[in-house]
């Protein structure tokens, strides 16, 4: 069964119980700065489970596209992934255990296949520090509906998932209690640490077993909590049922929620009953592409494709979001996804662009479900295809770079500085200069990391230097040219709404001395009307002389009351400081903003000066970007 299939069946599982089918959130959601992207399915879902009521309805479920950068570096294993879908279902108050263990059992070993002999659990052991009981009512269930399907489950006690590396598991054995640091949830992790105030509870957990052969002994012995290989996490139910008080202690909640979160790409492993993931219809097409391109086979290079087929999902879907790569925040990650996959290719032979071939095929994999994919295949190509052939130049530079250090020091070794100014000058990532040193018999000195390392932290400290003395919001300085520049971006967001529609949002803006650039989500190029009118409306409101007025207000009155426009609401403070354009009642432009302003509108038009649209072109898809000057 392939996972497309699996997928659609988890949908119509649900909603035949009862759920509604919401959409997936973005991989980067506005006003949650916790995280970089969506990297869970119950992340968008947090106001709900905290208690706002849905629109939607108490049972609702989805498949979310999730993205954690922190996996990075643990990508080339066969579980690994920083790309991945999680497969949601979600009780507000409705239903809890007794119907949520069942509905998952039956989905999969009616709906997917998979074997009730291979599924084992995990349930919380409680705390008596903390007076919560064990967990015996999902045990108890749990054993109950084994026994229905014919399956003796006997419930063991565990606690520390390192006493299972010492103990394994013995015959009949099937539902495993562990203490909070695996069977628990809360926004802060284990129970000293969850938030005052919270919702939090048990959790219980399921497995796949893929029986002693996939078992790496070096974990110690084999039980569902180890990452021996031999057991891999399907899905985990979370039972919020308590809530933490003031004096630390815990409380039941009176409305019990459920939230369920299940990784697709691992249940698609389970139903082909192999432990790696890449094997499932997800991967393969990408795999067999790189195949192709590469002359070389996935079992001989399993660690580098699986890097490149992760690396380049990630970085696509990313994409076809309106993200592009750069030197910033979710920018970084993106550049890095793609940088390590076109390194890793280089690795297997790859030194020709491949990047524009991988994305139709990725395209033709999620068409069904995600069309946007699809629909925006063209502008993906662009944007990482511009990024590969900016990296392919600079690995370029860099080995010819290396080649010549190494010829013009014979006597002695190359050391950490003259890596490092590979990696300075040309980005040239250490792993790579190592490795062609290592092809290239270039001997290097003797930790050069330990050169290497200082040399890094010297440039960090001389960034964080300069980075004091740079003014925020997108100015290089905050001289009088800037700060008309500044104010008028305001203006420009406020003419793009205007013009084209309330939906416009700010993207980010790039402000000089001499001219500013403000990036706006918007599908398509804008038409020449469009353009002329937003800067018709915007030299119109420099010309009536619109005062700019500014106060402190509480963040949520702000956002709610005033509906002012900001990103990212939960990075700001308990007050913000607001700037209105305009009548205060009715004003032109109304956002949530630190940096200088001018006082009143025709400031930004002196000398007779008019704002003139230079440029309109695409920053990524979904995002385009104006250039603008006053002259």
């Amino acid at each position: 069964m392939d996972a497309n299939t699996i997928r659609q069946k988890y949908i119509d599982f649900n909603v035949s119980h009862g759920h509604t089918k919401i959409a997936p959130a973005a991989l980067v959601l506005e006003g949650d700065p916790t995280t970089l992207f969506t990297g869970s399915g119950m992340q968008p879902l947090m106001p709900y489970l905290l208690g706002k009521k849905h629109p939607k309805g108490t049972r609702l479920t989805d498949s979310q596209p999730c993205v954690r950068a922190q996996d990075i570096d643990d990508v080339g294993d066969n579980r690994h992934t920083t790309f991945f879908e999680m497969l949601g279902n979600w009780s507000l108050g409705d239903y809890f255990k007794e119907e949520q263990i069942r509905w998952f059992f039956e989905f999969l070993t009616h709906e997917i296949g998979l074997e009730a002999s291979k599924i084992y659990v995990s349930c919380f052991q409680g705390s008596k520090a903390y007076g919560i009981p064990r967990d015996d009512e999902a045990a108890l269930i749990w054993q109950k509906v084994f026994k229905e399907a014919g399956i003796e489950a006997k419930i063991v006690e565990i606690g520390a998932a390192s006493n299972g590396d010492e103990r394994g598991i013995n015959p009949d054995e099937r539902i495993f209690f562990y203490d909070d640091r695996e069977n628990w949830w809360s926004r802060g992790g284990g129970l000293d640490s969850t938030p005052i105030g919270d919702p939090c509870g048990p959790d219980s957990e399921v497995f796949y077993d893929f029986g002693e052969k996939a078992h790496d002994a070096s974990f110690g012995k084999a039980h569902p909590a180890s990452d021996s290989g031999r057991f891999l996490e399907i899905g985990n139910q979370v039972f919020m049922q308590y809530r933490r008080l003031e004096d630390g202690s815990f409380e039941p909640l009176k409305n019990k929620n459920v939230d369920f979160g299940g990784g697709l790409e691992r249940i698609a492993a389970a139903a082909l009953d192999t432990p790696d993931v890449f094997k499932t219809s997800l991967f393969m097409p990408v795999i067999e592409k790189l195949e192709q391109l590469s002359g070389k086979k996935y079992d001989a290079h399993v660690g580098s494709m699986r890097v490149i087929a992760d690396h380049i999902k990630g970085a696509t879907f990313l994409a076809s979001q309106g993200l592009a790569p750069s030197n910033k925040e979710q920018g970084y990650v993106m550049r890095r996804l793609l940088r390590r996959a076109v390194r890793k290719a280089f690795e297997l032979g790859v030194e020709q662009n491949f990047l524009g071939e991988v994305v139709p095929v990725l395209a033709d994999i999620y068409a069904d479900f995600y069309p946007v994919m699809a629909q925006n295949k063209a502008e993906v190509v662009e944007v990482l295809e511009r990024e590969e052939k900016a990296f392919r130049k600079t690995l370029q530079k860099g080995l010819k770079e290396l080649t010549r250090l190494a010829g013009t020091v014979p006597a002695k070794e190359v050391g950490g500085r003259e890596l490092f100014m590979l990696y300075d000058t040309y980005g040239f990532p250490v792993e790579l200069s190592t490795e062609e040193a290592f092809k290239q018999d270039i001997a290097l000195s003797k930790n050069w990391r330990d050169e290497f390392d200082a040399a890094m932290k010297e440039q960090r400290e001389r960034s964080q230097t300069a980075a004091k003395g740079t003014f925020k919001g997108g100015l290089k300085d905050h001289s009088e040219m800037s700060t008309k520049y500044h104010t008028a971006t305001h203006l420009t967001l406020a003419a793009l709404q205007k013009v084209l529609g309330g939906e416009v949002q700010q993207k980010g803006s790039n402000i000089t001395a001499e001219r500013l650039r403000f990036d706006f989500s918007w599908p398509e190029k804008l038409t020449p009307s469009q353009t002329k009118a937003v800067e018709d409306q915007v030299n119109a409101w420099i010309e009536a002389d619109l005062p700019i007025t500014y106060d402190e207000y509480d963040t949520d009155y702000a956002f709610d009351t005033l509906h002012a426009h900001g990103s990212f609401r939960e990075r700001y403070g308990d007050r913000v400081t607001v700037y209105t354009i305009g009548d205060t009642k009715n004003p032109t432009s109304c956002e949530i903003c630190g940096g200088p302003h001018v006082e009143r509108t025709s400031v930004i038009g002196e000398g007779d000066k008019k704002y003139k649209i230079t440029k309109e072109e695409a920053s990524s898809a979904g995002v385009r970007r104006i250039k603008a000057v006053l002259q």
